[in-house]
């Protein structure tokens, strides 16, 4: 995968950590795409939906040569279509925050500060293990992201082992307390 950021860069190791209330900079723990391989069921109905395509052109191309390759393009379409849509989806996660980018023609950015974030879930079943990705559900009180969902990450137990920290890090150099109604 070679538009994936390794989890920890070297500067978050170096002898002034990412939990250092002085420190300033941003280090990134993940940056990319979700990974195809998160996807071999949406990937596998549409290449079923495109083989019938080709099967049912087939059957009518006694109306023309164009229906025959109407039903190829239209099944090459299909099929490379969800390949460019997950593509076109990009995870930020850095030690004050998370960037969520989407979009093929026109992008939109949702920021999501890790001092507004409530709760974290991380999901990964079976198959998610065999193939190494996994979700995290990110919980927050931010106004416009109040659940985000992080699919198919690549090596996603050290990303949210290192959210859990840092947001608690971030949470204490903001001031944030946590009060229980009951």
């Amino acid at each position: 995968m070679a538009n994936e950021t390794p989890c920890m860069t070297a500067s978050a190791t170096s002898a002034e950590s990412a939990d250092n209330p002085s420190d300033t900079h941003e280090v990134i723990y993940f940056a990319g795409s979700p990974a195809l391989r998160g996807f071999l069921g949406r990937f596998l109905s549409c290449g079923l939906v495109g083989a019938g395509l080709i099967v049912g052109a087939a059957m009518l191309r006694a109306h023309g040569w164009w229906v025959l390759l109407a039903g190829v393009g239209l099944a090459a379409v299909v099929t490379v279509m969800p390949v460019i849509l997950i593509r076109s989806v990009r995870y930020r996660i850095s030690n004050y925050r998370i960037d969520y980018e989407r979009g093929l023609l026109s992008k939109d950015i949702d920021t999501l500060e890790l001092w507004h974030v409530e709760d974290l879930k991380f999901h990964q079943s079976l198959l998610d293990r065999i193939l190494r990705i996994g979700a995290i559900t990110v919980a927050s009180h931010d106004a416009t992201t109040p659940r985000l969902l992080l699919r198919a990450l690549p090596n996603p137990r050290p990303v949210f082992e290192t959210l859990k920290q840092r947001i608690i890090t971030v949470k204490r150099q903001r001031g944030v307390i946590k009060l229980d109604a009951g």
